[in-house]
């Protein structure tokens, strides 16, 4: 359950937050099970894990959460460390100090055609003790955004419990808890939010949000170069920020051409192994942080309190994609990561622009019904194509659909709760090869040089 927009919002490293920062959070938290007795430590990962996981640095992330490290506080550049100095030594260091031996190219097993049965991003973790009797073991799943589910976790929750953990379970209940108020979709979730800190904590927790989303673009904009992978795949935000200050020197350029340029820029990072904030996801990382931009950068009135609202209210609506269907590209496609992006940013966007409960909701509810059916089909198992550029055109998509909705006065005839069903109903009937396996689409029809 996402109790908290924080929970939705988590500062990591790419590239992937699923096959990334999950993994190496699982791996992190399995080193907490084994002790002493241990002498030998395996890896087993399955599905779209194995499928792109090289492309995705799962095997790396793995390593480095053998090692101790997590994506929240982890330097990639200790981690290149780390990870230098375990494959060097073949062994991992215990917790308490003590040596198992670990060699990643035999030690991290790749069943690319093996599906567990839970998820596609399913994992499993083994130690031995010197005797080959196996001492501990533990099987999870990488579920989008971070978040991993073990497999020994029971999915059922007693509704009394749900209720506390979460006021609203769906978008018509936050509507009418708006409604019952008088107040906002973002007042709503404010009010969950302060039952479990303070508003300072609040505050200061939602700005090491913005500041590392700010941070991500800033660095993105400074790089150049190729990005890693086989595809030599050349960062363009970089040259394309140069010409866009040019341009505004002359006669100004146009606002959706920075907010293409501010995706693309986070992407770039995050395809690089960079930090970032999943928004809900790495691989849609770039939306939600250029839509903030826009609104500070383009929209009068824009102050810090305008910001948090922001992303309560699209935090809010994220929580509801992941309860009640998926923020996993390997489950239900990139409907699930730049769709749901897409209708965050314009319920956030709609709000901070003045928008009804109902209005917001319609953004949302827009921002996702023209991403239904959208494929994961990364080209090289790399998140470089198409999804560096889908980030662009996903934060166009999500202004224009609030905008949209602010036209018109909230009445609509698809509800945001329908348009939620119908993804995870599209997402089921999807084919395998189109979520996130490059089995399919661009991923096989686009040579990789």
């Amino acid at each position: 359950m996402a109790a908290s927009i924080f929970d939705v919002f988590r500062i990591g490293i790419g590239p992937s937050s699923s096959h990334t920062m999950g993994p190496m959070t699982a791996a992190a938290d399995f080193m907490q099970l084994v002790g002493r007795e241990a002498a030998r430590l395996q890896v087993v990962l399955f599905g779209s894990l194995a499928l792109t996981g090289r492309g995705h640095a799962t095997d790396t992330a793995v390593i480095a959460g053998l090692a101790g490290h997590r994506p929240e506080s982890v330097n990639p550049d200790e981690m290149a460390v780390t990870i230098a100095r375990v494959q060097l030594r073949q062994e991992i260091t215990r917790p308490d100090g003590g040596a198992i031996r670990f060699d990643g190219s035999t030690d991290i097993i790749w069943r690319p055609r093996e599906r567990l049965n839970a998820h596609s991003n399913g994992m499993r973790f083994m130690a031995w003790d010197e005797a080959g009797q196996l001492v501990a073991e533990r099987t999870c799943y990488s579920v989008g955004g971070g978040a991993v589910v073990y497999a020994d976790d029971s999915d059922e929750v007693e509704p009394a419990t749900r209720l506390l953990t979460r006021p609203f379970m769906s978008a018509g209940e936050l509507l009418d808890m708006a409604a019952i108020a008088g107040g906002s979709i973002a007042d709503v979730q404010r009010r969950h939010e302060l039952r479990m800190m303070s508003p300072e904590c609040f505050s200061a927790r939602a700005q090491q949000l913005v500041d590392a989303m700010t941070q991500c673009i800033e660095r993105g904009l400074r790089q150049d170069g190729v990005l890693p992978g086989s595809l030599g795949v050349k960062r363009r935000a970089h040259s394309i920020y140069a010409r866009l200050r040019r341009c505004d020197a002359v006669e100004g350029a146009r606002p959706l051409d920075w907010v293409k340029l501010w995706a693309m820029a986070v992407n770039e990072e995050n395809a690089s192994g960079g930090r970032m904030v999943t928004a809900p996801t790495n691989g849609a990382a770039g939306i939600i942080p250029a839509v903030i931009h826009y609104y500070l950068g383009f929209v009068e009135g824009a102050n810090a309190r305008g910001v948090e609202d922001f992303l309560l209210t699209a935090g809010a609506v994220g929580a509801l994609f992941k309860e009640n269907a998926s923020i996993s590209g390997a489950e239900v496609g990139c409907q699930g990561e730049v769709g749901v992006a897409c209708s965050m940013a314009a319920a956030g966007l709609a709000a901070v622009l003045g928008g009804t409960a109902s209005q917001v909701e319609n953004a949302a509810e827009i921002g996702m019904e023209h991403n239904l059916g959208l494929t994961c089909d990364p080209v090289g198992g790399l998140v470089q194509i198409p999804c560096i550029e889908r980030n662009a055109m996903g934060a166009v998509k999500a202004i224009e659909a609030a905008r949209l909705a602010m036209l018109g006065d909230g009445t609509h005839h698809v509800t945001l709760d329908q348009v939620i069903s119908t993804m995870l109903r599209t997402g089921r009937d999807m084919s395998e090869k189109y979520k996130e396996t490059s089995l399919g689409g661009l991923a096989v029809n686009v040579v990789e040089c």
